[in-house]
């Protein structure tokens, strides 16, 4: 099976932030999530799946201390889809994948 990823920024306020997140790291494709305020990276979480959420918490923490300090910001996501090698078709990493976050934040 072959692996391809490509990137997706979404603009999002700071209240959003949290919920954004969280929504993405549900859905289990993403490798990388990389909160940006305009062109400076403030903090950035690779995801690698099939660890237990526990560690799920710390990561949201951090972002909702970020939230609440920046307003505008970006949200860069890293994807992944798997092509079966049958058909050459995409498939998609499952939307119920454990995934645990390892936070890096950059300080101010």
């Amino acid at each position: 099976m072959e692996t391809n990823t490509w990137w997706e920024t979404t603009k999002v306020q700071g209240g959003e932030l949290v919920d954004r997140v969280r929504q993405l790291v549900r859905e289990g494709n993403v490798r990388r999530i990389v909160i940006k305020q305009g062109d400076r990276s403030i903090a950035e979480f690779p995801l690698a799946a099939g660890v237990v959420g526990v560690f799920f918490a710390p990561m949201l923490a951090a972002v909702g201390a970020l939230a609440a300090l920046i307003t505008d910001c970006s949200i860069a996501v890293e994807r992944e889809v798997t092509a079966s090698p049958a058909d050459g078709s995409p498939v998609a990493a499952a939307p119920d994948a454990k995934v645990a976050p390892v936070a890096t934040v950059e300080a101010a």
